[in-house]
């Protein structure tokens, strides 16, 4: 299974902020869209990524207060970045290595999605049902 196929089934509905925004904006963005991540773009060109983890890190530097904080100074700039032919099995290999939850896709250095951990494991998950269900008629109707 390749990220094409991910970004296929779920979508590719993304929501960016400006690199000059604030995080208190970006935070309740999040929570009203229920994402755990948003693409920074300045200029409609990718710059960076926000994530729950950069937000709460932030969070705990300031004292539990964002005030005026810029999106700029806290997101994960030239973060790693997948492809859409990439297999799924790599896939979670970059992630884990590199600790992302979540991950941008370029496709000839233009984003069209953005892939999460939770994706990966949903695709996952259905994949294994789908070849599980097939062997398991392949069994049952194996002759006698």
């Amino acid at each position: 299974m390749q990220v094409r196929e991910i970004l296929r089934v779920k979508g590719n509905r993304l929501l960016s902020i400006d690199p000059a925004g604030r995080a208190t904006d970006a935070v309740a963005t999040m929570a009203k869209e229920n994402l755990g991540s948003l693409v920074v773009l300045e200029q409609d060109r990718m710059v960076g990524m926000l994530t729950f983890h950069e937000l709460l890190r932030a969070i705990a530097a300031r004292g539990g207060t964002l005030n005026d904080v810029k999106v700029a100074d806290i997101m994960v700039k030239n973060p790693v970045t997948a492809t859409p032919d990439m297999e799924v099995n790599d896939l979670r290999r970059t992630m884990i290595a590199s600790g992302a939850r979540y991950l941008p896709v370029l496709h000839d250095g233009r984003l069209i999605g953005v892939i999460s951990f939770r994706d990966v494991a949903k695709a996952v998950l259905e994949e294994q049902d789908f070849e599980n269900k097939m062997l398991k008629g392949y069994i049952k109707n194996w002759p006698a």
